[in-house]
């Protein structure tokens, strides 16, 4: 799948210019054609613009699957979402349908590894920031202890669960801790800059903000989990491995309370 998205009118000539010179060898059979196998995601500014190759229109794609991820072409969630949570109703009315002997050991498990995996997968690139998506996603883990029989109240703490919005704010920590030193692929100083102001409190590995002007932008991984990392203590950012730093998270988690949520 060929897919195209450009931010104006005036690239419109310039990717189908870029068109009309590419030299794609595509070995398929006879029976497929390029309006099968090619097509663009537009944007709002084109969205009456319609590209050419070989003499044949190509086809309007609204959204595409890339590594597990649906993408839309206007970048919201939404589709995502219900996707994911379609997965994971499935998975867990399967465990509700074939357990008959409902303990929480078993049941418990049975949800992290079937159930949880599918609402947190790659969930760096796609986490919700719309009330209605989290909300969707949150069903899943409130529907999971009402299948224990011995649970009334307060279900979700007595198992000692963390709500999906904890869970995906400390993953993304994790991840900045993981770049912060050294330990990941994507390098620290590619994405981030410190701050450079004397002032700073909390800890020394202050992240400078941008300003966003778009939900897109403010919302996404660079930019979400600055706020957070900066309110961390000193102590936790000097960590020396993963498992200090998690478990510095759970002292925080402890001591302040609503620091995960959003």
């Amino acid at each position: 799948m060929l897919e195209i998205q450009n931010t104006g009118y005036k690239d419109t000539e310039i990717i189908q210019q870029d068109l009309h010179s590419a030299k794609l060898v595509l070995f398929v059979a006879d029976a497929i054609q390029y309006d099968q196998v090619c097509g663009h995601a537009p944007s709002a500014r084109n969205a009456q613009h319609t590209y050419v190759m070989e003499n044949q229109a190509l086809v309007v794609v609204t959204e595409e699957k890339d590594l597990g991820v649906t993408v839309c072409n206007n970048l919201k969630l939404a589709r995502q979402c219900q996707l994911v949570y379609a997965k994971a109703s499935k998975a867990l009315g399967l465990i509700s349908r074939t357990i008959s002997f409902k303990r929480v050991s078993v049941l418990l498990k049975l949800y992290k590894s079937l159930v949880r995996l599918h609402l947190e997968y790659y969930v760096s690139a796609w986490s919700p920031y719309y009330e209605k998506d989290r909300f969707l996603l949150e069903r899943i883990q409130h529907r999971f202890p009402r299948m224990i029989p011995s649970f009334k109240d307060e279900r979700i703490r007595q198992l000692g669960l963390w709500t999906l919005e904890e869970r995906r704010n400390r993953a993304d920590l994790l991840q900045i801790f993981k770049m912060y030193k050294g330990l990941s692929s994507a390098k620290f100083s590619d994405f981030f800059a410190l701050s450079m102001s004397v002032t700073t409190r909390l800890h020394t590995a202050k992240i400078a903000k941008c300003r966003c002007h778009l939900d897109v932008r403010h919302f996404f991984f660079f930019s979400r989990v600055i706020d957070q990392w900066n309110r961390l203590q000193q102590s936790v950012i000097d960590s020396n491995s993963v498992n200090c730093f998690t478990n510095g998270l759970e002292h925080t988690r402890k001591t302040s309370m609503g620091f995960f949520m959003d």
